[in-house]
Parts: C-alpha cells; sequence; structure tokens
C-alpha cells in the first residue's frame, strides 16, 4: 500500500510540476475583493496579486513560466470584466478553456488517437507507436472518456453559474473543480489505467521496443 501511494504522489510531482497557487489565489481575491468593492478595484487587486507572485518567484530563482502564465491570464480576464463592466466576465477565460478540452477530447477520440495516449507521450516521451497497439489503446480511450464526461460536467456548472452571474460561486466551483478535482482524476486515471493495461495484457514501453515476444510481464509503473 505504502509504495502503491509513493508511485503516485511521484507520478502526480511528474504530471503536475508548476506552482498551482499562482493560478488560484488570484481568480479568489477578485471575487472576495468585488464583493465588496467596485469592479476596477478587484481587478487590480488580481493584478497586483499575480504580479507580486511572479517577482517572489523571480527572487527565489524559480522558473516564472507559470508565474507568468498566471499573470497574462488574470490581465487577460480582468480586461475582460472591465471592459465589459461585467464581473462574471472574468471567468469567461475558465469556461472557454473547458469547452476547449472537451472539444479536444472528443475530436481525439473520434479520430482514433486519444487525448490520454497523447498527453502521456508529450509528458513521458514514450513511443507513439506503443500507444496505438490494440493491446494498449483501449486503457487510453476509457480513461479519456473519463476526462471528457468530468470537462462536460465542469463545463455545465461553469455555464449555470455564469449566467446567473454568481461571482463567488463562480470563483469556488472553478477553485473546487481546478486543482483538486484534477488531482483526484489524475490518481483515477492513473489506478484505472494501471488496471486496464494489466488486463489488456500487452507488453510494457520497454519491451515494444525492444521488441520483445510474449509473454510479457506489461507496464507495472506510469500510464
Amino acid at each position: 500500500m505504502k509504495t502503491r501511494v509513493k508511485e503516485i504522489s511521484e507520478e502526480l510531482k511528474l504530471v503536475i510540476s508548476g506552482k498551482t497557487v499562482d493560478a488560484v489565489l488570484p481568480p479568489l481575491l477578485f471575487a472576495v475583493v468585488n464583493s465588496r468593492y467596485q469592479l476596477t478595484v478587484a481587478s487590480i487587486m488580481a493584478i497586483a496579486l499575480a504580479l507580486l507572485l511572479a517577482i517572489i518567484r523571480l527572487a527565489r530563482k524559480q522558473p516564472l513560466r507559470y508565474a507568468m502564465g498566471g499573470l497574462v491570464g488574470v490581465m487577460f480576464a480582468s480586461a475582460i470584466a472591465y471592459f465589459s463592466n461585467n464581473a462574471a466576465n472574468y471567468y469567461l477565460p475558465k469556461i472557454m478553456s473547458s469547452a476547449m478540452f472537451v472539444l479536444a477530447a472528443l475530436v481525439s477520440l473520434i479520430m482514433g488517437k486519444p487525448m490520454a495516449a497523447l498527453t502521456s507521450h508529450l509528458t513521458r516521451g514514450w513511443d507513439l507507436e506503443w500507444y496505438w497497439r490494440k493491446d494498449v489503446k483501449p486503457a487510453y480511450q476509457e480513461v479519456t472518456i473519463i476526462w471528457l464526461l468530468f470537462f462536460l460536467m465542469r463545463l455545465a456548472l461553469q455555464v449555470i453559474l455564469f449566467r446567473r452571474g454568481d461571482i463567488a460561486e463562480l470563483a469556488w466551483t472553478n477553485t473546487l473543480l481546478g486543482l483538486p478535482f484534477t488531482l483526484a482524476g489524475l490518481i483515477l486515471s492513473y489506478l484505472y489505467g494501471i488496471w486496464r493495461l494489466r488486463n489488456l495484457k500487452g507488453p510494457s514501453v520497454e519491451e515494444h521496443r525492444e521488441g520483445k515476444q510474449k509473454p510479457w510481464e506489461g507496464q507495472t509503473r506510469g500510464f
């Protein structure tokens, strides 16, 4: 049990290597400030916090790509909300992001190139041909379906709350359905994926690469 927990922890560190606080805190601050002050104040405070986080990363000599990505995202979202004079529009980019994930997952399934396989390939650099094997591919198709259902659920909730114009609910929903649900989804995907690969009885990445013949040990670590 301890070995499996350690394994999952290491896998999550591999996939989620960024500083997620840069993406989480500014939107929450925007919602809190907007509930008590004007939209302009909320926008300025959110941008200032994102900028402060970037400066902290720079001072600590940490990678800036996540902090800068968060800063650009906050500035873009704040601009949309400010110029439309509608605080709810701050969350339009997140809604658009969810819609893009839904579309990408759906298209990948239709094309027979499941998103989970492509994501794993980009993250790990494993041979792409291995993912398309008949005794490997179904695991990644099924995990992509799980992702698609999650993205659809998140998108539906975001649209419902956006139409209500409830900023506080939008903020907390985007936060809870962001990192926490992403972590839960990744853990579920990993556990299910490894179990499914074992049942498909295909070769591991290394066994495929080396051209080994049956019987195979199969993929026991990493998905």
